[in-house]
Order: C-alpha cells, then structure tokens, then sequence
C-alpha cells in the first residue's frame, strides 16, 4: 500500500545552509571592541611604552564591527602609533605580537595603504616589510582574502 507523501514534517533541515554560494555577512560579537580608548593610548605613547600601545590598539579593534566611524577612528589610533616607532624598533614590535595580531596589524597596513597621509607610506612599507620577514607570505595571503575589513 502506499504511504502518505503529503506530510512534509521530515524536513526539517534547512539543506541550503550547505550551498557554498551561499554568502552571509558574520554577524558581529556581542562583546566586540568599540575601538581604542584615546586617553589610555595618549598616556601609553607619552610614557614611552609604544609596544604596549601597539598591542592595546590591536587588542581593542573594532574588526568585527559594521560601524564604519569605529573602523576610522580605529585606523586613525594604529597609524599614530606606528608612525610613534623608530626604525630600528619595528622589529622587536613585531617579534612580540601573536599571530593573530600580526594578521590584524598587516590589515591595517594594508588599509593605511588605501588612505596615505603625509609621511605614512614609508613607515607602512617597513612594517610590511618585518610583518612579511616575520610572518611570511601565508600573512599576507591571509589578509588579502579574509572578508572582514577593519
């Protein structure tokens, strides 16, 4: 005999979850980072503690964030602190950074690239260039095709 096929209470996966087209912005954390406090960042930058301030910025990134204010004001405080370091203290800077924090950095060195201002490019091209002695291409490769942009 046979059977009812009318009753579709068997279904109840959503089978388009697994289309690889199938493209959804990541929603933000809850507890994501609204960006870099200024006062804190000024004091850490007055007190000579750039490696510190550095890490403070990356830690306190708004990555997740749609707020495109929060992505500014955010690329605007790691400029200023990478433009605080002297040359020859770049790559201590570097060595001390996680992985993730290297890829964050490299991030942003790649949108200070979109927007230059006077005397950022050579900075920018000497953080690339101990991020990628560092960090390797796989760096690199990584930025360029993460979709979520600081």
């Amino acid at each position: 005999m046979a059977k009812n096929t009318a009753n579709h209470a068997f279904r109840k996966i959503d089978v388009d979850q697994y289309n690889e087209d199938l493209y959804r912005d990541d929603e933000a954390a809850d507890g994501a980072p609204a960006g870099p406090d200024e006062a804190q960042l000024t004091s850490l930058l007055a007190s000579g503690k750039a490696v510190e301030a550095l890490q403070y910025v990356l830690q306190q990134a708004p990555a997740g964030s749609r707020s495109q204010p929060a992505k500014d004001a955010a690329l605007a405080a790691v400029m200023r602190v990478l433009t605080a370091f002297r040359g020859a203290d770049v790559e201590p800077a570097v060595k001390a950074l996680t992985p993730e924090q290297t890829d964050l950095l490299m991030k942003y060195v790649y949108r200070g690239f979109e927007v230059p201002s006077e005397g950022s490019s050579g900075h920018l091209l000497a953080w690339h260039e101990k991020l990628h002695a560092a960090a390797g291409v796989g760096c690199i490769v990584r930025v360029l095709t993460d979709r979520k942009r600081v």
